[in-house]
């Protein structure tokens, strides 16, 4: 908008506003005279009355006081509106803003003017700006002396869908959930060069939100349904202390199979009547 052609317009809509406010002064000024004429009407008719007839006299002096009031206020109030009108565009004004052609692209393109500048710019040109969202979002944008410009953007997507985690990446996380943790899997995307919706890499914690926002079983559910016990339940099958599990566990003398069921070294563990059942048929086999 900021162009020779743009500027030459707003500097005629200058001139022509100037032209109307020299009008109204005009017309402002007749009023100071007219004032100015009134009192000294007033104080010709003072001067004239017989200095006897005293009652006529002070009713004429009250007058001519009062035309003497107005007469001030009147000078006031047209040096006051004078003052705020006064935009007189000289030769070396406009010359400096016919330089904004130049100088303004230069400025706000510079990438060292800080953008709390560019929004003063911004806010020194422009009026307001109105948004109308639809289809589309229209942008009116109206500028400092009256000049207007639209524009027609298309609809950001909702932050929820702009961010949405790919079909690839939540397919992955469900294949991978059978047979590692959350934090592993996190390991294994990165390693992959997989990113979230955000481009941000993976940890535990983001692999969790995504499982849980599009509702994929976890981890613990399915090593469940494959038949694998918690603690608890081991514990109480054989009548044994789970912290004494844990020990026989971490010293490789439990006798059954166990899988790691999250980063925070919890595991599952194999049922007893079931690993029984294995080493019998394993025996029996080599038997034969």
């Amino acid at each position: 908008m900021v162009e020779p052609h743009a500027l030459e317009v707003a500097l005629l809509v200058q001139e022509q506003v100037q032209a109307k406010i020299e009008q109204s002064d005009q017309l402002r000024y007749q009023q100071v005279e007219r004032a100015r004429y009134e009192a000294e009407l007033a104080r010709r008719r003072y001067m004239q009355v017989d200095p006897e007839n005293r009652l006529v006299a002070d009713s004429l002096e009250a007058e001519w006081n009062e035309k003497l009031r107005e007469l001030e206020r009147s000078r006031e109030e047209y040096e006051r509106r004078r003052q705020e009108d006064r935009q007189i565009v000289d030769q070396e004004m406009r010359s400096q803003v016919l330089a904004l052609a130049r100088d303004f692209p230069r400025l706000w393109q510079d990438p060292r003017t800080p953008d709390r500048e560019r929004k003063r710019m911004v806010r020194l040109m422009i009026e307001d700006v109105t948004l109308v969202k639809g289809d589309e979002i229209t942008v009116q944008i109206r500028f400092q002396g009256g000049a207007t410009k639209s524009l027609s953007l298309p609809r950001p997507l909702p932050s929820w869908e702009e961010w949405k985690t790919s079909a690839e990446v939540v397919e992955e996380i469900d294949r991978l959930l059978g047979e590692h943790t959350e934090g592993e899997i996190a390991e294994i995307l990165n390693a992959r060069g997989f990113v979230s919706g955000q481009g941000k890499g993976f940890h535990a914690r983001r692999v969790r939100v995504i499982r849980r926002a599009y509702r994929l079983k976890s981890r613990y559910t399915r090593l469940r349904e494959q038949g694998w016990w918690n603690l608890t339940e081991l514990s109480k099958k054989l009548a044994t202390h789970p912290t004494t599990l844990k020990k026989r566990r971490a010293a490789g003398v439990l006798g059954l199979a166990t899988v790691r069921l999250n980063d925070m070294d919890q595991y599952l563990y194999q049922n007893p009547d079931q690993a029984r059942s294995s080493a019998q048929n394993s025996t029996g086999s080599t038997e034969v």
